[in-house]
């Protein structure tokens, strides 16, 4: 089918019932509460969060999360059409990348040299890489779902940025529980549990958004 072809049949298949933005957001949404639910359940908040609330490296962690999550959900929104006009979007990505690198720098300046490799490692790294990859599992899932009803055309893209959006996600709720403030651990351990989960989007998309 060409695209313009399809693009015309994803248009019409729109009209008469739930919308590809509503199956989409809806699916998310979904997604989010079971990830937010198992949160709950499993983990929970961190023992002194309403002290830790107010201080500038745990408020922090929140900024580069929601800066990731927020473009990357819109940017996979975007993917679900095969004529997706991305640029604008894309470069929103640049901001998590520069508050995370902003805040790394800070830290090196402001802390001892001889400080930098434990607050590197922290005390939760192990957690962090199961923890996150696990609460990704009903976003990412979600989002590969809803976006099957649309026609990306470059699907591993279109399973990663949905990876990326998931990750961030799951992310912003582990931030809660995890007691490594340190923006080193954060780019350090958090990156690399979104990595593993990037991974999953791309083989997820190559699997099942193919047309």
């Amino acid at each position: 089918m060409k695209t313009s072809a399809l693009i015309a049949a994803l248009a019409a298949d729109q009209a008469p019932g739930v919308s590809l933005r509503s199956r989409y957001f809806l699916a998310l949404g979904l997604g989010l509460c079971v990830s937010a639910a198992a949160f709950a359940a499993a983990v929970g908040p961190r023992p002194d969060i309403a002290r830790a609330f107010g201080t500038l490296r745990f408020d922090w962690k929140f900024v580069d999360t929601l800066s990731l999550a927020i473009p990357t959900v819109f940017l996979a929104w975007r993917l679900l059409r095969p004529d997706a006009k991305i640029s604008a979007i894309a470069l929103l990505l640049l901001a998590p990348v520069a508050l995370l690198g902003g805040s790394v720098a800070m830290e090196l300046m402001m802390v001892p040299s001889d400080l930098w490799a434990s607050k590197l490692m922290g005390s939760n790294s192990m957690h962090c890489l199961k923890v996150i990859p696990l609460l990704s599992i009903a976003p990412l899932g979600a989002l590969i779902f809803a976006m099957r009803s649309g026609a990306p055309a470059n699907p591993r893209l279109a399973g990663a940025v949905a990876g990326l959006a998931a990750a961030a996600l799951a992310a912003t709720l582990y931030a809660a529980n995890c007691t490594d403030d340190s923006p080193l651990f954060v780019a350090a351990w958090y990156l690399l549990a979104t990595a593993v989960v990037v991974a999953a989007g791309v083989a997820l998309g190559d699997r099942f958004l193919r047309w």
